[in-house]
Order: C-alpha cells, then structure tokens, then sequence
C-alpha cells in the first residue's frame, strides 16, 4: 500500500515543480537614445558646379594665310593685347604697297583735274572756254577727288589686314593649348586657342525649380554668401555670390542653370574643374532637432520613438524639415529634451517597458553579419 502511495505521489510533484518553474516575463527591450535639443540651426545646401571662365574667347585670325609662328606659351598667363600668333606677311606687305601705288597715281589725277579747273574758270569768264568744258572739268576733279578717297580707304584696309598677320589676345587670361600648328593654313573659321579670364571666375550649377522660387521670394537667399568646395574636400579661401539665372527651366530636369562668380586671384582654379556650391539659405529660429537615424520612414510618413516617464515607449508621427549634416529638423510632434530611440526602434512598441541607455555612453551595437544568396528582390 505504501508503495502505490509513492506511485502516485511522484507525478503529482512533477507537476508541482512544472507549475513553479514557469517562464518567467521577457526583460524590457534596451534601446538606445537622446535627447531632441533646440537650437537656432543654420540651413546649407549644397550644388554640385563646374567652374568656367568668365569670358572665354576663341581666338580666330582676321585673315587667310600661313601660321609662321606661336609666340605665346601654352597654358600661361597672357595679358591683353599680347601677341599669340603670326601669319606669313608677304602677301599682305605687297598689297599694302599696290593699295599705296594706286593712291599716288589717284593722287596726281587730281591735282591735274584741279589744275584744269584753275585754269579754266577765268577763262570761262572771258568767254575764251566755253561753260560745257569747265562743268567737265570740275566733274573730273570731282571724279578725281572720290577716287582718292577710295584709294585711302584701300591702304587703311590693307594696313590693317597687314597688321592682322598679328593675332593678339583680346581680353587677359589663361591660354589654352594651341589647335594649329605652324605651316598650317588658316582662315577666319580657323580656332587657333582659346584665352579664357578666370578672376573672377564663374561656376556653373543647377537649382531645382522649388529652390529657385525659393530664391525669388527670399531676398536672404539671393544675397546669400557662396562657398566653393574643391574635389578634394578644401573650401576654397574666398566667398562668391549669385550672378545669375538661366532664361528657362530644363523640362526634362525640372532644373534651371544658376552662375555664381568668385574672385580668383593669381587664377589659381581653372575652367573645367569640378566643385560644390554651398550657400546658407536661411536660419531656423528654435529648431528641434534629431539624430537622422531616430527618424523612420513608414509608407510615406515619418515616425520616432519616444521614451517618456516611467520609461515607457510611444510611437509617434512627426513632420520633418530639412537635414542638416546628420541631424533632421522636427517640425512638429517633438518636444526640446523628449528622449528618442536612435537604436533598437523595431523592438519598441507604444506602451512597453523599455530599458532607455544614453547613446553617448553605450557601446555598439555588433555588426550584422552580411547575408547570402542573391540581393535584390
């Protein structure tokens, strides 16, 4: 009898034991969080840009002929009015010289046809030369007189093509790499160089059509100050400004073409280069402001996780503004010093404990080990 007692005693106690060891309550999920902080926040943004000269000149001679010679150095500095090219004179020398022959031979027809009406007038008046034969003298000398005038025009014309044998720099500048080379015949269709003035010098850049409403209505983002920032990440040393903006909006980019100008002294940057454009637009007064990694995107909205007293958890929609380096502008649904979730938010729920950790003080997280198989889906 005694041994059925234990018999059925034994499960009875497993049971017991079953029942008190049951599962106990998962810990609060830890999280790690800061605090939203207010501040006056400055807003940049930024373009990408390529620099341009601000005047660029394709340098064409005058006229047809043989390049004798390049007198500038490629890629230097050239002042205007510097010779750049020569063409072979001759042919235009022994113009000049014809053009100069013809004007003497003009010259000495008129003084003859003003010696003939000298002569003939008092002769007119005594009868002795008839009215007919002084109106065809004074027509010769008239004739004569345009003629000569002709002729000069000729030699000023085949001076100048002499002197057009010289092909100069218009405007002071870069030059670029010469496009003809010596013996080569040129006309004037022919692109010798280019010579390009870079201080100041421009940048060119796209704004969108919202930013360039922007820029009509605000007269603190046209007056904005510009900074240039170089491919390899330095600030170039002197601030630009708006210069212009395009005549259209490019349908097909929803873009429009804004020129910034900056001084660039001993041309240190060159036409071509590669920069960003980046300009305060404008200050927010008292903006909330969170880590851009507190903010979720949820089909179309945006949410942060907020812990609150007794360190209980709330899921809330806000509306954000404008990033700012790595933090996001709330505009609203945030509190100053409300403390969000900028690790951990999936496992957080409204109404759930969580174990709040400061961000600044907690370690990091481990990595998540890449995934396999194809990626993409």
């Amino acid at each position: 009898m005694t041994r059925r007692l234990l018999v059925l005693a034994l499960p009875l106690a497993v049971v017991a034991c079953s029942r008190a060891k049951a599962p106990a309550p998962p810990p609060p999920a830890k999280v790690s969080v800061v605090a939203a902080i207010q501040r006056d926040e400055p807003i940049v943004r930024e373009w990408i840009g390529t620099t341009e000269g601000d005047v660029n000149a394709d340098i064409r001679p005058h006229v047809e002929g043989y390049l004798l010679r390049r007198v500038y150095r490629e890629g230097s500095t050239v002042a205007q009015g510097e010779l750049l090219f020569e063409i072979d004179p001759r042919q235009f020398e022994a113009q000049l010289q014809q053009a100069q022959a013809n004007l003497e031979q003009a010259k000495a027809a008129l003084a003859k046809a003003d010696l003939d009406v000298a002569r003939a007038e008092p002769l007119t008046t005594e009868h002795a030369v008839s009215q007919q034969e002084l109106d065809n003298a004074r027509s010769a000398q008239q004739g004569a007189r345009a003629t000569v005038l002709a002729l000069e025009a000729a030699v000023a014309q085949a001076r100048l093509n002499l002197s057009w044998t010289r092909v100069t720099s218009p405007i002071p500048g870069i030059a670029g790499i010469a496009q003809q080379q010596v013996g080569d015949l040129v006309n004037p269709q022919t692109v010798l160089a280019t010579v390009s003035k870079v201080d100041p010098l421009r940048v060119l850049y796209q704004i969108s059509e919202q930013e360039y409403l922007d820029y009509q209505r605000d007269p603190a983002m046209r007056n904005a100050e510009l900074e240039l920032v170089l491919s390899d990440g330095t600030v170039f040393p002197h601030k630009g400004r708006v210069l212009l903006t395009g005549r259209n909006v490019d349908v097909r980019t929803g873009t429009i073409a804004t020129i910034g100008i900056f001084p660039n002294p001993g041309n240190v940057l060159r036409p071509g280069q590669y920069a960003k454009v980046r300009a305060v637009v404008k200050v927010r007064k008292g903006a909330i402001l969170v880590p851009q990694r507190a903010v979720n995107e949820m089909q179309g909205s945006y949410q942060v996780a907020v812990v609150g007293e007794g360190d209980k958890a709330q899921i809330r929609t806000v509306k954000v503004g404008e990033r700012v380096g790595p933090l996001w502008v709330v505009e609203s649904g945030l509190a100053p010093g409300e403390r969000v979730v900028v690790e951990g938010f999936a496992r957080v729920k409204t109404g759930a404990t969580v174990t709040p950790v400061d961000a600044a003080s907690a370690p990091p997280e481990a990595a998540t080990p890449p995934l396999t198989g194809t990626a993409g889906t």
